[in-house]
């Protein structure tokens, strides 16, 4: 009963495109994060006392 409710709410075309723009946006926000954590921005300089 409540998985045909839930598929039947599932197949409305508004909270299909509103899931999927929220779980686009999860992964985008976990990519950023990764990004901004790893350092790729940080500038590493060679020379200490330059």
């Amino acid at each position: 009963m409540i998985e045909w409710l839930l598929k039947k709410w599932l197949e409305k075309p508004a909270v299909r495109f509103l899931v999927t723009t929220l779980v686009y946006f999860a992964i985008m926000m976990v990519l950023f994060y990764l990004y901004d954590y790893s350092g790729i921005n940080q500038a590493k300089f060679i020379y200490n006392e330059f």
